[in-house]
């Protein structure tokens, strides 16, 4: 039988919790709308860690953010079963709002994207991940985030021109500075010229 009070991975446990339990609850605190939400959602992430502690890779913090947005995905599944059911029972329909609504135009141009998008921009810019932490935090390759990280940025982008009323039409490449007159292909020969 080992001794819990000399087991060196208990040791090793404690030191990755003094290390990074800021990181994490600051991760959920982003996430959530309620600080108690964000506590119960990093003390969760920590009762996984401690039961996969000897799974836990060499750089633990974007594995322990994969484990907090996992956690927090099921939280937000519960609340929303949890809202779905209380709809039902009670007849007149309450207003909802959306996870992650906020004043400016960018964060309601975040908002307006997908969930994945959302939670891959915020993890560069809010947490300040490499491609190669955010692909062990998504569970994907390097090449997968880059190319997801492109079009979510990309999305992003048209986003907030809408949102900020910027008015771009599409990539600079399609925009024209005059009026296009005749034929496209008279149009296109010319541009070769």
């Amino acid at each position: 039988m080992v001794d819990r009070r000399t087991d060196p991975g208990d040791a090793r446990f404690a030191a990755l919790f003094e290390a990074h339990q800021r990181h994490v609850l600051a991760y959920a605190a982003r996430r959530t709308r309620q600080l108690s939400d964000a506590e119960d959602a990093a003390a969760e992430a920590w009762l996984i860690a401690w039961r996969k502690r000897d799974v836990i890779p060499t750089d633990p913090l974007p594995w322990l953010y994969g484990v907090a947005r996992r956690v927090l995905a099921n939280q937000r599944r519960g609340t929303l079963r949890r809202f779905r059911l209380a709809l039902r029972l009670t007849q007149p329909e309450p207003e909802v709002e959306r996870f992650g609504d906020a004043e400016g135009p960018a964060m309601q141009a975040l908002a307006r994207l997908r969930t994945a998008d959302q939670e891959l921009l915020r993890l560069v810019a809010w947490e300040g991940l490499s491609q190669a932490e955010i692909g062990v935090v998504f569970g994907i390759s390097v090449n997968a985030v880059a190319v997801r990280l492109h079009r979510a940025r990309q999305r992003f982008e048209a986003e907030y021109a809408g949102v900020a009323g910027l008015g771009v039409k599409g990539p600079a490449a399609w925009r024209t500075s005059g009026s296009v007159k005749g034929d496209f292909t008279e149009n296109v020969q010319e541009e070769r010229r």
